[in-house]
């Protein structure tokens, strides 16, 4: 019984400390990965994810903009 708990808390631990965007936002295109040039539009956040990383575990922010993943994919 102990061995489950304290499986189940560091799986909880785990998901807690990672980021919303990279887990849940699924794969990172090119265009998500490459910081504009200058002249180029900026690329828009998620806000959706921004907010669930603040709010859960901030650090998890700094994952997703190395990543990435916290940006929209490119407009059609």
């Amino acid at each position: 019984m102990k061995k489950l708990v304290k499986s189940v808390s560091i799986g909880l631990l785990i998901v807690s400390m990672s980021s919303c965007a990279t887990i849940f936002g699924g794969p990172v295109s090119e265009y998500q990965r490459t910081k504009p040039a200058d002249g180029e539009p900026q690329r828009e956040v998620r806000v959706g994810a921004l907010i669930a990383d603040i709010i859960l575990f901030w650090p998890g922010a700094i994952v997703d903009f190395a990543t990435g993943a916290i940006y929209k994919p490119e407009g059609k």
